[in-house]
């Protein structure tokens, strides 16, 4: 159903092109290259497993938390819907 000057399917599509965004953003953040065999930040070594769980790991999961908790505060996200409320946040 289309509201006001909407087509049919616009928050559909909204909703689609916002993921899509998310999953390319999650994808340029993936290491790339060999992993680390010691953590570039704090230079404690990396453990096997997480080297092969995680190809081209820099950090160690201490500094990979730190840097994630880092992320998410800065990460505002995109207003696409244009309500006041969501202008607000």
């Amino acid at each position: 159903m289309a509201t006001g000057w909407a087509n049919d399917g616009a928050v559909q599509d909204q909703i689609d092109a916002t993921v899509k965004d998310a999953i390319q953003r999650a994808r340029r953040q993936l290491p790339t290259g060999p992993s680390l065999l010691h953590c570039e930040e704090c230079d404690a070594e990396i453990p096997e497993a997480r080297r092969k769980a995680v190809p081209g790991v820099r950090l160690c999961v201490t500094c990979q938390a730190a840097h994630d908790e880092e992320q998410a505060a800065g990460a505002g996200g995109i207003n696409r819907r244009g309500s006041k409320d969501s202008q607000l946040r």
